[in-house]
């Protein structure tokens, strides 16, 4: 994409995910749907506090096994929609094959900033790991998110807490963020294109696989790409995975199924 040339309703559709998949709304509707009904059956550890704000909160969803990996799920919503409530159903995949699963919440743009939302999910990973055992879980880390998710995921593979990462769809470099829709919430300043796009980071050498779909956006085909190579060249573990024929909304719904591509490789990410 010749990013200077376009004009600014190109470069907005260059991220508009919900406009390029036109049954996104019914996909979404359906998985939240069925992540209300999931929590209506595990309603034992939901809504637990980490921080001081109505965000900050976690759904956890323990194993039979307290030592069982855990899937930690960050949910997207380009930073400023959508909750944690309305992706639990995706836990479902891994925990089929025995693993527990945890989400957390976080304050959503403009009422937060950029910096100060992956501000909370440390914080919140921090909470997870001084209080998960209490809560029957205490196994492996595996970090997790789709498109917002997933660049939060890459932004705090570092954290102690983490074994490993899975990131679905992530947005990895802010700079053609701040010349689209997204920003008018957003605000990002000049020191955020530095500090929060993973592009521009140095490598964390924790394992970490790349997941999007064939059927997205080229921005962020190009991102996963290109995070990917960044990672492979600095010798760093972790898969490039490219759900063939995938969209935006339809990659994430593989981790809700047992057998699907994305849950059965989130299996193999820790020993």
């Amino acid at each position: 994409m010749n990013w200077g040339m376009m004009t600014r309703a190109e470069r907005d559709a260059a991220y508009n995910n919900s406009a390029a998949v036109p049954n996104s709304p019914a996909l979404n509707e359906a998985r939240i749907a069925a992540s209300k009904a999931f929590r209506a059956e595990r309603p034992g550890a939901l809504d637990l506090p980490y921080g001081p704000k109505p965000r900050n909160k976690w759904d956890l969803f323990p194993a039979a096994d307290p030592k069982a990996p855990c899937l930690v799920f960050i949910h997207g919503g380009y930073w400023q929609r959508n909750t944690r409530e309305e992706f639990c159903n995706l836990m479902g995949g891994v925990m089929a094959h025995g693993w527990a699963s945890a989400l957390p919440g976080y304050t959503l743009a403009p009422d937060a900033t950029m910096t100060e939302i992956a501000a909370e999910i440390r914080a919140a990973l921090d909470w997870l790991a001084a209080n998960g055992k209490a809560h029957g879980i205490e196994g492996p880390i595996v970090l997790s998110g789709w498109s917002a998710g997933g660049h939060l995921t890459a932004m705090t593979l570092d954290h102690p807490a983490v074994a490993a990462g899975l990131a679905i769809s992530g947005v990895f470099e802010m700079g053609p963020i701040r010349d689209t829709y997204l920003n008018d919430k957003l605000n990002l300043t000049d020191e955020e294109l530095q500090t929060l796009s993973p592009l521009r980071h140095p490598v964390v050498n924790k394992r970490m696989s790349i997941a999007y779909g064939t059927a997205e956006l080229a921005a962020l085909c190009n991102d996963s790409r290109d995070l990917h190579a960044k990672r492979s060249a600095a010798h760093a573990p972790g898969a490039l995975i490219p759900v063939a024929g995938a969209d935006h909304f339809t990659i994430v719904l593989e981790l809700a199924d047992p057998a699907g591509e994305l849950a059965r490789h989130a299996l193999t990410l820790v020993p």
